[in-house]
């Protein structure tokens, strides 16, 4: 008897469509969207345990990389939690993320069509524009986050739009869908430039040559000429005085230039350049597997006392950076298991995307690529993985768009 979900209950392949719609639709416009989808995704699947676990048996060669990646993270956190007699909720964030996997097992048992995935995307980059757009023009908030800090926001609104492109790709062949997945990439990215956020702005320079590149030889004209207007966008919003962002741009090059010049640390940008300076001094004291992070602060009071770091940067939660954060917290050890959960999505998707090319795989594939690299550019000036809304939604988004992919391919095969 076929055990895949579609064939004995059509039900259970709409409830599943309809996760992978709600959780980036309500993942910027409520506190509990992305947390909801990761509890759903895991009730579904052990509801449904065993066509999911035979679907996820039937892809494992493609898939155990990925899976691995996150189990070992996860385990690491926990033998450092155990060894260390940390607090376990350390470990909440790893563990959620590795057992986000099961929204990979649903997707592939249930086999949703791609399109409710898609529209919850250009939905969530929608619904968050009007969001800040409220707090920014009617309530006078410089930095509107929603419900969240303006960083998170910002960078999440970014990978929405960035992720409506590549919905616009798929769906070019029917122009209104296209042109409304469009206007959900332009509202995503005005979305992000209203939090003005600017340490987000480096996954476009990823982005647009992977578009372009991506796009050669195939129908999607009007892919192109969204990449222009959006060119254009922020070109507009860079001349316009009003909005402010070529003043932080030079403020954070000035703020650089200072830090170097005496070491002044009164700026955002300076203040990040003293705490890698910390960061980089805890590093070399605990280098193969760093140390708890309750420890570390500690440490960084330490020095600050004795006059080696300006006490500034006892005042902000984290080290700004993702990949400092994983040295000082797992040395050099716990710092390859974090770059496995990225190196190993990031190769699944390149194959995929090789494999897949002038497919619906491949707009699928290209949307897993932009997860992958957004995040490592988001994780250059501030720690995306700090917040559980981060990283769920990494890992959901791997998984769901790993389990899409491989569906597309099966279909054509």
């Amino acid at each position: 008897m076929n055990s895949n979900l579609t064939n004995t209950r059509d039900p259970v392949q709409l409830w599943t469509g309809s996760l992978a719609f709600l959780f980036p639709f309500l993942s910027l416009v409520t506190l509990f969207g992305v947390s909801l989808g990761s509890f759903l995704f895991l009730a579904t699947a052990l509801i449904s345990f065993k066509p999911c676990r035979d679907a996820l048996v039937h892809h494992w060669p493609q898939v155990r990389w990925v899976v691995l990646a996150f189990l070992l993270y996860f385990l690491f956190v926990l033998g450092c939690a155990l060894v260390r007699g940390a607090k376990m909720n350390t470990v909440e964030k790893p563990a959620r993320m590795f057992f986000a996997v099961t929204a990979l097992a649903v997707i592939l048992a249930a086999r949703p069509p791609r399109r409710m995935l898609w529209w919850g995307v250009i939905g969530g980059a929608l619904a968050a524009l009007p969001f800040v757009a409220w707090q920014r023009l009617a309530l006078g908030i410089e930095r509107p986050g929603g419900l969240i800090n303006a960083i998170t926001f910002g960078d999440l609104a970014l990978l929405l739009a960035l992720l409506s492109v590549t919905a616009a790709i798929d769906m070019r062949s029917n122009p209104r869908q296209a042109a409304l997945a469009a206007v959900g990439a332009l509202a995503g990215l005005g979305a992000s430039l209203l939090t003005g956020s600017r340490g987000g702005w480096l996954a476009l320079l990823v982005a647009a040559p992977l578009f372009l590149r991506h796009t050669r030889g195939i129908r999607a004209r009007g892919v192109r000429a969204l990449l222009a207007v959006g060119a254009v966008v922020l070109l507009a919003v860079w001349f316009t005085p009003a909005t402010g962002m070529q003043a932080r741009f030079d403020e954070g090059v000035s703020d650089v230039r200072a830090w170097f010049d005496g070491g002044f640390v009164g700026t955002r940008v300076g203040t990040r350049l003293e705490l890698w300076k910390g960061a980089a001094m805890l590093v070399a004291e605990h280098p193969l597997l760093g140390m708890d992070f309750q420890a570390a602060r500690v440490r960084l009071a330490e020095f600050a006392h004795e006059g080696r770091l300006d006490p500034v940067v006892l005042t902000l939660p984290h080290l700004h950076n993702d990949g400092l954060q994983e040295l000082v917290k797992g040395g050099v050890v716990g710092f390859a298991l974090w770059v496995a959960i990225l190196a190993a999505p990031l190769l699944f998707f390149a194959r995929a995307l090789r494999a897949g090319t002038g497919t619906p795989q491949a707009a699928l594939a290209l949307a897993g690529i932009l997860v992958v690299a957004s995040y490592v550019c988001f994780g250059l000036t501030e720690v995306i993985f700090w917040s559980m809304k981060g990283s769920l939604f990494y890992a959901l988004m791997v998984f769901v768009l790993m389990g899409f992919c491989l569906n597309a391919k099966d279909k054509i095969g």
